[in-house]
This record gives C-alpha cells, structure tokens and sequence, in this order.
C-alpha cells in the first residue's frame, strides 16, 4: 500500500495499491464502450456480491444519497417509516424521512445495545407501516443489527426492509437472496458507499432494490427526486453507454478494482475475516484497560467504539498515536471525548492492525499508562487466525 500512515477511521479507509492504479487509469468518455465495458462489470459484480433478483444502482454520491434514494423511492408522503437506530447514523432517517413529508418513528437504543424485538413487534402492531430501515453497523456505537431477528419480524407485518450497509456491506452478510426464517421475508433494499469495508475512495453511492421494492416504485406516480430518481437510472443501469448524469469514471474503474478483490477473496472467507478482526481488537485494547461500547454479541465485525479508561485526554492520545502514524476518530455525541472509534474493515490487515494493537500500548505509556504491548499484541494474533478462511 501507498499510504504512509494507518488510516483506522471508521471510512474512508486504507486503499491497496492496485485499486489507486485503477483510479488513475486515463479519463475515457462516459458513453465510451470502453467504459461502458467497465461499468456494466461493477454493476454486475455488485449484483454478485449482494444477489439481488431485481436492479442495483452505482452513481456518483454520498452513503447519505444511497439512503435518500432508498427512501424517496419507496415513499409517498405522509406515509409511515419506523426507524431501529443503534447510534447516530439509524437517527439520520428521520430527518431524511421529515424532509420528504414522510410520518417517521424512531426506535432508539441505548447507545451500546440494539433495540429490543418485543419493543419492534409491539410499535408494529400498533401501526402501519410502509417499510422500517436498519442500520447494520453503527458507525457512531459499533452495534450490529440481528437481520435473522429483524428480518422476519418486519416482514410479518407486510413492511418493507431497507437496509443501511454503508459500514457492513462486503464485509458482513447482505444475501438479498436469503430468506429469514418465512417465505418472503427477505431484505428488500441494501444502501451504501464506497468507501468503507469495500475499500475504495469515497464518492459511490450503491443501491440495491429487489423485485418487491421496484414493484413499490412503480406504485408511485411521482417521487420528489430528480437525480435520486431510480426510473432514470434504470437504463443507464442496463446500458452504461446511455445518458443521463455524468458518472465519476475513474472511480468507476476503482470500484470495479474493488469489486474484483472482494469477490477474488470470496465473501464467506471475507466474513470470517472481518468477524476475527473485530473480536481481536476489542479483546487485545481490553488488555489496555479499555473497554468495547458494544458487548461482543452485538458488536460490529467492522469498527468498534472504545472506552477510555479514566484519565485519558482523549485530544492528547489521537494525537500522540497519530505522530507514530496511526489514524483513529473521536466518539460523537454524548461519548465525545470518553471514547475513540477505531475500524478494522476492507483493505486492512492483520499486519496493520497488530501494529496499531503496538502502538496504541506504547502512546499510553508514554501517557503514563502502564500497560504491556506485548501481551495485547499476543491476544490480538492469537484471535485474529482465521481458521479455514
């Protein structure tokens, strides 16, 4: 890899060298059957990767466009969204929903833990709903959603499923094919972006919408959306040499580039790894006197947010751990300063996150923390194997 420094934020996250080649590749037109070559096999491999019966949709955006394209698609006004949000980003649907005239409720969990199935059946009992998102990893908490729990339930009661994926996708399951537990009850829309457990530069928004959700697009005469309208992107979707907006074509060959190695690793291997990752982090920094936001059930293969122990200036130690070259972000809301997020996605490697294991224990001695490296750094090996992968 190019990058001088460990970049353990929660997105973007490390690019591997061939992905940057692929980025730099020359500028072709965008209706240049080249490109157009190139395009359609990102579309394809992203229909691979998500086996999806229905469309999938790469255009230039934010994780942020992937979720108002999922919502704006699917929703009249007035019409209801129940939101499960385990942390910051669940809670960003309900402004997302309010700017589109939709009636949202907001099922919130202690930051830390996920919201409870009999708390979800009861408001789905009471009313009606058109569809209910879930986030599958919370940026801001490190909590993973349960979809073999929240799936069937959702879809006892007739709602749609849309998916938030932007901190899961690729590297936890998003089988679009998979029916949970009952004939139907599968995931109906996946969003999310590039730069995260895919390990691409930011700049993609992916959306994916099954037969039942393009069936729910096709019931609205109108949507509030020109660019987000899916109708419109339909055919580029099918023929990339088409027109409609212009697409960010270098990082449409680095998507494809990205594509290409998450399928050549093979998802359940890529799984398997990022679940290992994870638990080897979080039990390695326990060691340190830290402690996970998230109990290890319901925490996220992907990042985790991590307690400080008493007497950590928050600013000094990213700091002093950004000077040895390693990079991690600082908690939001209430957790800011009482805790730092540090991701284990995409491209990395057990290599790079043994080093930031290392170097994370040296910085909080220097701190005047008396920890030891070399245990830490033995725990996170020992986990990090991943057995038959």
């Amino acid at each position: 890899m190019t990058e001088k420094e460990l970049l353990l934020i929660p997105g973007p996250t490390p690019v591997v060298d061939s992905i940057y080649d692929a980025l730099s590749q020359e500028t072709l037109g965008h209706t240049d059957p080249r490109f157009a070559a190139i395009y359609k096999q990102a579309i394809q491999k992203t229909k691979d990767m998500l086996k999806t019966d229905g469309e999938v949709f790469v255009i230039a955006g934010s994780g942020t466009i992937a979720m108002e394209m999922a919502i704006v698609n699917t929703f009249a006004p007035s019409e209801k969204l129940l939101v499960i949000s385990h942390g910051y980003f669940g809670d960003r649907f309900l402004k997302l929903g309010e700017a589109f005239g939709i009636k949202v409720d907001v099922l919130q969990s202690q930051w830390g833990k996920q919201v409870s199935p009999a708390i979800i059946e009861e408001m789905l009992a009471t009313e009606k709903y058109k569809a209910v998102t879930i986030t599958h990893a919370d940026t801001s908490t490190g909590v993973a959603a349960n979809l073999d729990e929240l799936v069937p339930l959702i879809k006892k009661y007739g709602a749609l499923v849309i998916l938030d994926g932007v901190c899961a996708t690729a590297a936890m399951e998003e089988d679009m094919s998979k029916t949970y537990g009952s004939d139907g009850a599968k995931i109906d829309i996946v969003l999310t972006g590039s730069q995260k457990a895919i390990g691409v530069p930011p700049g993609l928004a992916i959306v994916a919408f099954n037969k039942t959700a393009l069936a729910a697009r096709e019931q609205l005469e109108h949507v509030q959306a020109y660019y987000c309208d899916i109708k419109n992107w339909i055919p580029i979707m099918n023929d990339p040499q088409k027109y409609f907006a212009t697409p960010p074509v270098n990082l449409i060959y680095a998507y494809n580039e990205g594509m290409r190695l998450v399928l050549e690793e093979g998802l359940a291997n890529r799984y398997l790894r990022h679940k290992a990752f994870g638990t080897a982090v979080r039990e390695a920094l326990i060691l340190y006197g830290m402690q996970p936001l998230a109990e290890e059930e319901v925490a996220a293969a992907t990042l985790s947010c991590i307690l400080y122990p008493e007497g950590i200036d928050d600013a000094a130690f990213r700091t002093a751990l950004a000077k040895k070259g390693v990079v991690v972000a600082g908690a939001l809301a209430h957790l800011a300063g009482k805790a730092f997020r540090i991701g284990h996605m995409g491209n990395t490697t057990e290599a790079m996150l043994e080093k930031a294991i290392e170097l994370i224990g040296g910085t909080l001695n220097e701190l005047g923390f008396s920890v030891e490296p070399t245990k830490a750094v033995e725990r996170f090996r020992e986990l990090a194997f991943v057995r038959g992968a």
